[in-house]
């Protein structure tokens, strides 16, 4: 009986015609000191079993995000001639970067639930239902707002390009305050607003040179850092002091 069962639960499931195969440009970033931002090209091709189905059209979806984390997001108000923080909200999760891309308008490329279940939207990757006061949507939306305005949220509507429905290919431009972690790019195809295959690959963006040097220096060793902030800030004072004595004489 439990063979029978394990067989009806496979001829139960749903055959993929159509898959998606796709790769990058680059897989790994590096960050130097003048690093200052970095596009990857992203392509790929869909892989079928059966004949393209003519409508609806196949579109494709392309996210890339970084490392997620916690975010306090405070709302300044002014009181008595000085800017204060106020409210204040706590995001459980929000990632340090994301950029979406589409073949088509939001509205015909991804349903609302498929959004939901796959979090492709911005508004979505972002998780907030830690947040204790009302009114948290406000603090999400600023949040939103800032990061695009650092390039760090992106949607790029239509910027997705299809050939014969088969082929498929854009860019993602990356901006110079790229945080260092594993970014993850994901690429769903849909038809009808529906998802039909989603297919998964990282980025690893990596400090190099002094920069990883003083990342983890910082982070290992915070009082040998210190000390040696402390140090190059008194040289470089002795140092600016004595080249004025010196101009002055």
């Amino acid at each position: 009986m439990l063979r029978i069962a394990l067989l009806l639960c496979l001829f139960a499931l749903p055959l993929r015609a159509e898959e998606v195969v796709a790769g990058l440009s680059q897989s790994r970033i590096s960050i130097s000191t003048n690093f200052d931002g970095s596009e990857i090209l992203i392509f790929g091709a869909v892989k079928r079993e059966t004949e393209i189905a003519e409508e609806p059209p196949l579109e494709v979806i392309i996210t890339v995000e970084g490392p997620s984390k916690p975010v306090a997001v405070r709302r300044k108000e002014k009181r008595f001639g000085i800017w204060v923080n106020t409210d204040s909200v706590e995001v459980d999760a929000a990632p340090s970067f994301y950029a979406v891309a589409t073949s088509g308008p939001w509205n015909e490329v991804i349903k609302d639930v498929e959004d939901l279940r796959h979090k492709v939207s911005i508004l979505r990757a972002i998780r907030s239902v830690g947040a204790e006061i009302s009114g948290s949507e406000d603090f999400t939306d600023a949040l939103i707002r800032i990061r695009e305005g650092d390039t760090l949220y992106q949607t790029n509507i239509g910027s997705v390009e299809v050939s014969e429905q088969t082929l498929f290919s854009t860019s993602i431009q990356l901006p110079a305050n790229l945080t260092e972690g594993d970014y993850k790019a994901r690429f769903l195809l849909t038809r009808g607003g529906g998802v039909l295959d989603v297919y998964e690959t990282s980025i690893a963006v990596r400090k190099v040179g002094l920069e990883r040097f003083l990342f983890r220096l910082a982070h290992d060793q915070p009082l040998v850092y210190g000390l040696l902030s402390l140090a190059i800030a008194i040289f470089a004072g002795w140092s600016a002091s004595a080249v004025f004595r010196f101009i002055r004489n």
